[in-house]
């Protein structure tokens, strides 16, 4: 299950992200509190998620072009270093107490900005940290699983000490945990990436990695799918502080509770990905993941206590980074290496990039039509979404199996083809 860790530096990485992503979580929980308290308002809270995610829509195609012509470890020095610049900056506005809304949505975008370069970066690097490729499916899983880990503890310290000294202190803990991962990166023992800095400019290479992602269908049906359920599913997270509020009548604990009940249900997902030894059936899986998010998602709008609450928001975080994880996974394995920064700056794009324009709609509907009508809605068309992949993956499955003989995940069929022509082969034409 953990057998990428045996590279040391995929364990600095791992080590590094791991203490950021806590801080991060930390931050994001104290953030919606924040916002919430001091606005009461539901549609701000959807704002201030569109102001942080959005760039990543815009920017992130433009981030994969950057992550394929550069070095990938030098742009994510620079881009960590500001995020630790933005983090330290809104931990001593909240601490003096100075903060507005107006500073949220403007630092929010600035993270968003550099984020859509950084998660571009930062994909692409994972596969360069471990030796062997048949190790980069665990790899990814064991990121997902750090994430998780993270979403599991950030959110609950996060809850206890807003309760108790205030939101600032979590924005200035997650300002601190970026010397971790910049610590881990200096330390990084990397051979020399060179990159084909050709005249070829920007437009053309971005024009060139959306033809190969999107004229393969595999790639496009990957992407179209998660782009649909970021943008239906994720705003749920969003939504998190009111139903904490106004419909469980408790306090930034309660909403840590939630969201640490999420974290397991995912990082449950996450482990149960690195114990897989190949990336073989995680088709099945992403429709099977798919349904328990949305079916998770629409027993939870329907929920009155905390203790059911927090089971089917444990089943919808499992259902959800299941699926994401999964999907990235396969992404990983099938892209080719020269287009891999663009291939996952669209998969960026997609879960990153939707979910914002989701944020705010999901804000507009809890404000007209109540949370529980919203999220209800939400899960009903996850469901939904999940049906075309599920109805094209043997199509998906064939075409995808020559990259798997190539790269040696499935030798037995190599083997079977094989076998299958010399059976087809007449025996005086087999002995001459």
């Amino acid at each position: 299950m953990f057998r990428a860790l045996q590279y040391r530096n995929y364990r600095l990485f791992f080590a590094g992200q791991g203490v950021s992503l806590i801080g991060t979580w930390m931050q994001q929980v104290a953030m919606s509190w924040l916002v919430y308290r001091l606005t009461d308002s539901v549609f701000l809270l959807g704002m201030v998620s569109f102001a942080n995610q959005i760039p990543s829509f815009l920017l992130g195609p433009f981030a994969g072009v950057i992550s394929d012509k550069f070095n990938r470890h030098r742009v994510l020095l620079v881009t960590q270093f500001l995020l630790l610049l933005q983090a330290s900056l809104l931990a001593y506005l909240v601490l003096t107490d100075a903060i507005t809304i107006t500073h949220i949505l403007v630092l929010g975008a600035f993270a968003g900005i550099v984020n859509a370069f950084d998660m571009s970066a930062r994909q692409s690097l994972v596969v360069h940290l471990v030796d062997r490729r048949e190790d980069v499916s665990n790899a990814i899983a064991l990121n997902s699983s750090m994430f998780n880990m993270a979403r599991l503890v950030g959110p609950s310290v996060a809850g206890a000490l807003i309760a108790t000294v205030g939101e600032g202190i979590c924005f200035l803990i997650n300002a601190l945990s970026y010397l971790a991962v910049l610590s881990s990166l200096f330390l990084l023992r990397l051979p020399p990436m060179t990159r084909s800095l050709d005249k070829e400019n920007v437009f053309k290479s971005l024009g060139e990695g959306f033809s190969y992602a999107f004229g393969f269908a595999p790639i496009r049906t990957i992407l179209l799918l998660i782009a649909s359920l970021s943008l239906f599913g994720m705003p749920f997270s969003v939504l998190m502080p009111v139903f904490a509020r106004d419909v469980l009548h408790g306090d930034a604990s309660t909403l840590g509770l939630l969201m640490g009940a999420s974290g397991v249900g995912a990082l449950c997902a996450a482990l149960y990905l690195a114990s897989r030894k190949t990336v073989l059936g995680l088709g099945k899986v992403i429709v099977g993941a798919s349904v328990l998010f949305g079916v998770g998602l629409i027993f939870f709008s329907f929920s009155q206590t905390l203790l059911l609450s927090l089971v089917c928001i444990f089943f919808t975080g499992l259902g959800m980074i299941l699926q994401m994880a999964s999907s990235n996974t396969l992404l990983q394995t099938i892209v080719d290496d020269d287009k891999r920064g663009r291939v996952m700056s669209f998969y960026s794009m997609a879960f990153m990039g939707m979910a914002p324009i989701g944020s705010l709609l999901a804000g507009w509907a809890a404000e007209k039509y109540g949370v529980h009508y919203t999220l209800m809605a939400c899960g009903i068309i996850c469901l939904l979404t999940i049906l075309p992949f599920a109805l094209m993956l043997p199509k998906l499955r064939l075409l995808v199996h020559p990259i798997y003989q190539r790269l040696g995940i499935l030798p037995e069929i190599a083997i079977g083809l094989r076998s299958a022509s010399q059976l087809a082969t007449p025996p005086q034409q087999d002995k001459v």
